[in-house]
């Protein structure tokens, strides 16, 4: 277990909140090593798996073994933590609070999936933790003024340096998580945040400033909103620890002589950061990843060992329930159901229809989170695929608003693309070598009609999408014609029900090349 305050560092360091000023260390300064282990977008991935992450035991092994080495040590988590897995999410992110708290966290940011539980879970979560969380641009909606959410920065003393650390969330989180899961929250710029922060920090006299940042480098995000941005607005970051587009930067990505660091995704890495810092003011990064065949090497801890098995304990009675079985792979995998048809989203979107009566269903790949393999389907393996507690709606649309859902479905082809038409009911075409918003070529009934662009038709989607989530902003609004359980209580009474999947998928969706 990682001891949170080191006894190297409890003389010598103190870890302030923003509100609060920091006093001058009477040490005096020599040149200094800080070692920043850093992780973003691990999406609960707690425990070692085979096609991904290296699992928080290792994770924990690593940050002590550093530990012992330098007297200087954070470990910071660039968010998308707390949601993802059956571990993480069968009690809404408890278990990942719990095992962050073994593992020693200094300081996290919310990612846009963190909020996925509801911003009030969220903040219920912060309370369990034994670190901050922090977000300098996520306020709550105020009459005479906006109120922070979290924490905006803290400063560390080390070795009689000032190091702080600022949280930045995603804009996106707007349309990227359920809309309803951040009523009465904004998300302000981050540049223009990130310059007041940086301006107060400057006040404090601090020497190094990290933005904990989860905004990330796609180049479908908006430039504006980016970490590579971030970085080149605001000369005055010396060191960005980023998330949000599971990048990897095996040695930063360097911007106007400072760095932006990622590691990937479900802690296949954990990104190194050794600072040197100058009592000139000067200071140098030496980048590096830690990948999981290192991590390897290391023994696990035997406390987080021991947790992670108390957890499983308890969730297993839930998650270890056969609820049906496969004869062929059900495929989930993310390059598949971003892009395409996959044999999983069909028996999916079949079993919206089966529950609703629906004339279309309609769902995001990027809400189908993992495979099922041959034989039996336990309760687990279904939360597995469909992690995000999402419920089933049906809602009135017109067949011109069902075109314009597959537009925007098809808009980042062939990019993996979380929005990405996932269907039943019907087929549709697409051509990608047309302009965005005019790529959809046919959309064809199941009585094998040409959809009506006039016509009223009941189309049944998660919420989600019928929240606006996505960009699926033609949902928002519609008329509810009724609300059903759960995607995975659904899809898990389908496969009860002796539904079965076909090892091909049966063309309803088809790219014209």
């Amino acid at each position: 277990m990682r001891k949170f305050i080191k006894l190297s560092l409890f003389l010598a360091a103190i870890t302030l909140t923003a509100c609060t000023g920091l006093e001058k260390s009477s040490t005096p300064k020599q040149t200094t090593e800080l070692v920043i282990i850093h992780a973003n977008d691990t999406h609960g991935r707690i425990v070692e798996g085979s096609s991904d992450g290296m699992g928080y035991s290792r994770i924990d092994a690593i940050v002590e073994d550093y530990e012992s080495k330098y007297k200087n040590v954070l470990y910071l988590d660039a968010g998308d933590t707390l949601h993802g897995t059956v571990m993480a999410s069968l009690d809404k992110g408890e278990s990942m609070v719990k095992v962050l708290n073994e593992t020693g966290v200094d300081a996290t940011v919310p990612g846009n999936h963190d909020y996925n539980y509801g911003i009030d879970r969220l903040v219920e979560l912060s309370k369990q933790m034994n670190f901050p969380v922090l977000a300098a641009n996520v306020v709550r909606d105020g009459v005479l003024k906006d109120k922070l959410v979290f924490d905006d920065y803290i400063i560390k003393d080390i070795d009689g340096y000032k190091v702080g650390i600022f949280g930045l969330s995603t804009p996106e989180t707007a349309f990227k998580t359920n809309p309803k899961n951040i009523e009465g929250i904004k998300f302000l710029d981050p540049v223009e945040t990130a310059k007041k922060v940086v301006k107060k920090l400057k006040k404090e006299n601090v020497d190094y400033i990290i933005a904990l940042a989860h905004l990330g480098l796609d180049q479908s995000s908006e430039a504006k909103d980016r970490s590579d941005n971030l970085a080149k607005m605001v000369p005055e970051i010396d060191l960005v620890v980023d998330g949000h587009s599971h990048t990897v930067l095996p040695n930063g990505l360097e911007v106007n002589g400072n760095y932006v660091v990622q590691t990937g995704e479900y802690d296949k890495n954990l990104g190194k950061v050794i600072v040197t810092l100058n009592t000139d003011g000067t200071e140098k990064e030496n980048i590096s990843l830690i990948d999981k065949k290192t991590a390897m090497t290391m023994v696990e801890d035997p406390d987080m060992v021991k947790l992670v098995k108390e957890i499983s304990a308890n969730q297993a009675k839930i998650t270890e329930t056969i609820v049906g079985k496969t004869d062929v792979k059900l495929i989930g995998d993310r390059a598949v159901v971003r892009t395409g048809e996959s044999n999983l989203a069909n028996l999916l979107t079949d079993a919206m229809l089966w529950k609703t009566g629906a004339d279309i269903a309609l769902t995001n790949g990027g809400g189908i989170r993992s495979s099922i393999d041959v034989g039996d389907i336990t309760r687990g393996e279904v939360i597995q695929v469909l992690p995000f507690g999402n419920y089933v709606i049906v809602q009135e649309l017109t067949g011109a608003d069902v075109i314009a859902a597959l537009e925007n479905g098809t808009a980042g082809y062939p990019s993996q693309h979380g929005a990405f038409s996932q269907v039943a009911g019907i087929k549709y075409s697409f051509d990608p070598s047309k302009p965005v918003g005019q790529r959809i070529v046919s959309v064809i009934m199941a009585n094998g009609e040409s959809i009506d662009k006039n016509k009223t038709y009941k189309v049944a989607t998660n919420d989600f999408i019928a929240a606006g989530g996505d960009l699926y902003v033609m949902f928002k609004g519609k008329k509810v014609l009724g609300n059903y359980e759960g995607l995975d209580e659904i899809l898990t009474a389908y496969i009860a029900s002796g539904a079965k999947a076909k090892d091909e998928v049966d063309g309803r969706v088809k790219v014209i090349n």
